[in-house]
């Protein structure tokens, strides 16, 4: 397995055009049958609550306020599904581990995002979010083993990079990437991402638009 993405620079060229792209809020599904026709491909990032899914989606668009941040952990109860050049969703998958939840709300979330993991043929990959600072946790071990079961192509994402000092990036991306490495469906690299100050976005950009878009 290897840790670093290389991408030609005309890669990186198309798959930044395809992000500027028009994009628009789609829908919010609380239940599977809610979700629209399998007629195009998807992507879809999921994480522990408060890891930043919804600032990394903005970054990826160049929008601020595509998808909604917010303070409160557990926010995202529903599967947001974002449409990117009318040919791409995105899905924003409810958070996992918020520790506030009530035991029901916790597994309406949880059967959600699994419904939709096992549910759609047209899902090209997860990007499962990791806060670079903590690594990965018991939570997210849970969230590793649902995809496996689920034989879903998975990458990591390291979330909040610059949180780290920049030696420290390089050291945490090898660690994530050995706890995976053994796992069946997960994809063989590691992306350290800062939505705030850019790192990473970009290679984030190709790897969806291969594993999205690239001709099968």
């Amino acid at each position: 397995m290897s840790a670093e993405a290389a991408f030609a620079p005309e890669a990186l060229e198309a798959a930044r055009v395809l992000f500027s792209r028009p994009v628009r809020f789609l829908m919010g599904a609380v239940r599977i049958d809610d979700l629209p026709p399998t007629d195009l491909p998807e992507v879809a990032f999921a994480g522990r609550s408060n890891v930043g899914k919804s600032s990394l989606i903005n970054a990826l668009v160049g929008r601020k306020a595509l998808a909604r941040a917010s303070n409160e952990p557990g926010r995202t109860r529903e599967v947001n599904l974002f449409l990117l050049d009318e040919r791409l969703r995105l899905a924003d998958l409810p958070g996992y581990g918020f520790a506030r939840a009530s035991k029901g709300t916790k597994s309406r979330f949880q059967n959600l995002s699994r419904a939709y993991l096992r549910g759609r043929p047209n899902l090209k990959r997860v990007y499962l979010l990791i806060d670079a600072r903590h690594g990965v946790k018991s939570a997210d071990t849970e969230a590793l083993d649902a995809l496996d079961l689920a034989a879903v192509s998975y990458q990591i994402v390291l979330t909040k990079a610059d949180k780290l000092k920049p030696r420290e990036v390089a050291p945490m991306v090898e660690a994530v990437l050995r706890a995976v490495s053994r796992r069946p469906a997960a994809f063989p690299r590691v992306l350290a991402t800062s939505a705030e100050g850019g790192l990473g976005i970009a290679e984030l950009r190709a790897e969806v638009t291969a594993a999205a878009l690239a001709p099968t």
